[in-house]
């Protein structure tokens, strides 16, 4: 466990937040089984040190998006529908990925594809949660015209999560007063407000999600995913990334 860490979590049930590009390889796209790998072990370390319950809500960027689609003249609907299928893809991997490293999980989708993944229900998905596995929820909300960000929201309030923890995979490790990327002055924010977030434009999670969030008093930490020991951290207290709320 990281330093500083204690055997008692922070919160008991969280919904961690994944981009599909997280999971990509180095040119963008398709899979990257290093970082599948890395994320199933961090997931896996987190159930058995401090047994939080996890969900995991996943998008499908490295595959297809839906505002490509629409940009070249597609229906937006349907260039939405692509991109819930291809959250489905990642999410069959991950739940390799956590299988392979001894972690039980089940992945539920709000597309019902009875061949390769459960529908998803909540109460059945809070019962694999009571009994330790991880619920890889994809599809996004199953409804066009709505980010897998506002998925991870509604799904993090109707499993009752304590929080979401939004992975990071561009380097930048939490929320900054610019783009830290393009000016050097910007700086991180340790904690803010969720109307903060709104009122600055600041490029956290979709407006949407971050309502919703506010609403109902649903934390938010933004953190570099791909930094080694991170979500045990953040479980374990430390104050990693930004905390939005």
């Amino acid at each position: 466990m990281a330093a500083g860490t204690t055997d008692r979590p922070k919160w008991s049930r969280v919904v961690l937040k994944l981009s599909g590009e997280a999971l990509a390889e180095s040119v963008g796209f398709g899979l990257d089984g290093g970082v599948l790998q890395q994320v199933a072990e961090e997931i896996k370390q987190a159930r058995s040190q401090l047994g939080v319950d996890i969900a995991i809500v996943v998008g499908g960027g490295n595959f297809w998006r839906g505002i490509k689609g629409a940009g070249q003249g597609m229906d937006q609907a349907q260039a939405d529908y692509m991109g819930m299928i291809a959250t489905v893809m990642n999410g069959l991997a991950l739940q390799d990925a956590l299988e392979r490293v001894g972690q039980q999980s089940r992945v539920m989708t709000a597309v019902e594809m009875p061949k390769v993944a459960e529908p998803y229900i909540r109460r059945r998905a809070q019962r694999h949660l009571e009994k330790g596995r991880v619920v890889i929820l994809a599809g996004g909300t199953g409804n066009p015209f709505f980010t897998t960000d506002t998925a991870a929201a509604l799904r993090a309030a109707e499993i009752d999560a304590q929080a979401i923890l939004k992975g990071t995979h561009s380097g930048v490790d939490g929320v900054y007063t610019a783009d830290p990327k393009k000016d050097p002055n910007a700086v991180r924010y340790d904690h803010i407000s969720h109307m903060d977030v709104i009122t600055k434009g600041l490029k956290v999670m979709d407006s949407t999600a971050i309502t919703f969030c506010m609403d109902n008093n649903l934390p938010i930490v933004v953190f570099n995913l791909l930094e080694r020991g991170n979500v045990v951290s953040i479980l374990g207290g430390e104050p990693v990334g930004t905390l939005v709320g």
